[in-house]
């Protein structure tokens, strides 16, 4: 049965849709409104006002990034700035492409994640930068008081510091970074509605991507990678592993105060209400299911082949209306032209797409 229970708190993290990357969150907001619900005072005082911040974030954007010039191809150009707990971006720069390491680890670890991210796109899609072509990679740290998320707005990173009893410093984890540096990519490649199925579609691509940094990072094969979203986000109190699960949606954690993961990885059990708008946190379960599945069944490094098929999809294939039969089609169709019609490979995507009942 389709899930249409959720009562709407009034609150969203995302823009409704529109031609430009709304502001894409790493928390989805189910999960703050059951902090808000079931937290203590303190608690639930952080998730409004993690709530609040997302809110106005809806109506504006910080434009960075006033100094224009054009990197030489494969040129990366981190810049990371500290927000110093207030909402002001983008902040005081804190350290530049090539510095050395700071004596703080939310700098380095934002500096290092962007590094990886890049990497990924150059070395393995011949992508340079966010955009392809050469986009400086501007992230703040320290943004907020104990706020509990990470965002992309259009232009760079934002990263708050976590309340430190729900969750811990939003740089901690790569994967986090990755994905939301994929939202950029996203922004400029496909530039998938963030409502309904397209915007399933966009956060799925980000946890794709975001998990192949880590993956290439760790060297691990589709085999050995956990497939966890936010691996080390939550704190040691929460009962739960990360904020998703592309192996097992809806796994991901069971809490008394953040409540259950409630992701599905078959249609059979879509979300079909309007809140997190219409389901975009949610139902991003199945498509990544369905990743997950074909990147086991072909084998290896799951950024060689599977990620290479749904980096192409996204390049090249899939536009802002996109829904799950569009993405599954476009897959299939890419496996077949870079491994062959009926091989192994296209056969591991068509068999994962109908696994997950999108075929």
């Amino acid at each position: 049965m389709a899930r249409n229970n959720k009562k709407s708190s009034g609150f969203k993290c995302e823009h409704p849709p529109i031609n430009r990357c709304p502001i894409c969150c790493i928390v989805p907001p189910h999960m703050l409104e059951n902090v808000a619900v079931n937290g203590n005072p303190q608690q639930r005082s952080w998730a409004f006002h993690t709530l609040n911040v997302s809110a106005q974030l809806r109506g504006r954007r910080d434009i960075v990034g006033a100094i224009s010039f054009a990197p030489s191809p494969g040129e990366k150009r981190r810049t990371i700035y500290d927000a110093q707990n207030s909402q002001q971006l983008p902040g005081t720069v804190v350290r530049h492409e090539g510095d050395a390491p700071s004596s703080d680890e939310a700098v380095n670890e934002a500096y290092d994640a962007a590094g990886a991210t890049y990497d990924l796109f150059y070395e393995v899609f011949d992508r340079n930068s966010i955009d392809d072509k050469g986009l400086r990679l501007d992230s703040t740290v320290h943004y907020g008081v104990k706020y509990d998320n990470a965002f992309w707005n259009g232009d760079q990173m934002v990263y708050g510091d976590g309340d430190g009893e729900l969750f811990q410093r939003f740089t901690k984890s790569i994967d986090v970074i990755g994905h939301e540096l994929t939202h950029g990519v996203t922004q400029y490649e496909a530039g998938l509605q963030y409502y309904g199925e397209p915007g399933a579609l966009n956060e799925s691509f980000s946890d794709v991507f975001g998990s192949l940094v880590k993956q290439k990072v760790k060297n691990q094969t589709a085999e050995e990678a956990d497939w966890i979203i936010g691996e080390g986000l939550l704190a040691s109190a929460v009962k739960g592993v990360g904020i998703r699960s592309m192996k097992a949606p809806g796994t991901a954690y069971d809490d008394s105060v953040l409540g259950k993961d409630p992701q599905p990885g078959h249609m059979k059990d879509m979300y079909t209400g309007q809140d997190d708008n219409g389901g975009v946190h949610i139902n991003s379960g199945i498509p990544n299911y369905a990743f997950y599945l074909a990147a086991v069944e072909i084998g290896g490094y799951a950024w060689e082949k599977a990620g290479k098929i749904w980096y192409i999809a996204l390049r090249d294939r899939l536009r802002a209306r996109a829904d799950f039969k569009k993405a599954a089609n476009v897959t299939i169709q890419i496996a077949g032209e870079l491994y062959g019609v009926s091989s192994n490979e296209q056969k591991a995507v068509q068999n994962a797409w109908q696994k997950v009942g999108v075929l």
